[in-house]
């Protein structure tokens, strides 16, 4: 006999746990959601290039401490910070988008 599957979508879970989009709980989740996944994004490049925070700090002219509050989403970023982050420190690229 075959056994249903409790499983569930990441985006089917979010709206149980948060509400439909629009609501404000789930809005507030949302922007919170998109912090956490901006210093995520970086924690992630700074480890493939094989980076500790203070050598990645050194090469965009700032400190440990702040890349460190980037990461675990403490402190916001300005864009021009993000950027020398992003160009100078990992030598990437940044692109940004605005959805309507």
């Amino acid at each position: 006999m075959k056994q249903k599957s409790n499983k569930k979508t990441l985006d089917q879970f979010v709206e149980e746990q948060y509400g439909k989009k629009g609501t404000t709980k789930r809005d507030k989740f949302e922007k919170g959601y998109e912090a956490f996944k901006l210093g995520f994004l970086i924690q992630q490049a700074r480890l493939e290039r094989g980076l500790t925070q203070e050598e990645l700090a050194e090469k965009c002219g700032t400190n440990k401490g702040y890349i460190s509050k980037i990461e675990n989403n403490i402190k916001e970023v300005r864009i021009s910070t993000l950027q020398k982050i992003v160009e100078l420190g990992l030598g990437g690229q940044l692109e940004l988008s605005i959805k309507l």
